[in-house]
């Protein structure tokens, strides 16, 4: 059953640390518990998404996510079954935090662009809603949209 109360609100862009000198790049640190909060059990990545196609296309009943434009830029639109809230990820010090229970689709892939997902559980098919039809029945009579 997913967390029905968390709205697209519980969603934020976290900065993440970034550490850099002028001749040898940067580097950024995420930590478990520290930077984020959840521990990662898992971490994949999409890219050579070609253009036009969409991503994502549903929600977690339990899992949070840390959405990461690795390289490039893409846009996540949030869905909590009432509001809708988007958000364009174009650095790689900045991830977006996605609790359970909240839709969520990546769209507008620019070319060479890498999505990095920080997962804080295992792959798990039962945690996954696919259907939008279903996911909005389970929302529903839990939240109050206004």
């Amino acid at each position: 059953m997913p967390n029905k109360r968390n709205t697209v609100y519980d969603c934020t862009i976290l900065s993440l640390s970034r550490h850099h000198t002028e001749r040898q790049g940067n580097l950024t640190v995420v930590e478990n518990g520290i930077t984020i909060p959840f521990d990662t059990k898992r971490v994949y990545y999409l890219y050579d998404v070609p253009g036009g196609i969409s991503r994502g296309g549903h929600a977690h009943h339990v899992q949070h996510q840390l959405i990461v434009a690795a390289s490039g830029s893409f846009s996540v639109t949030l869905d909590d079954g009432c509001v809708k809230r988007s958000f364009l990820l174009n650095h790689p010090y900045q991830g977006l935090l996605v609790t359970p229970g909240i839709w969520n689709t990546l769209e507008d892939f620019s070319s060479g662009a890498v999505c990095m997902v920080l997962a804080s559980d295992f792959y798990d098919e039962s945690d996954y809603i696919r259907e939008y039809d279903e996911f909005i029945a389970l929302k529903k009579g839990n939240n109050k949209c206004e």
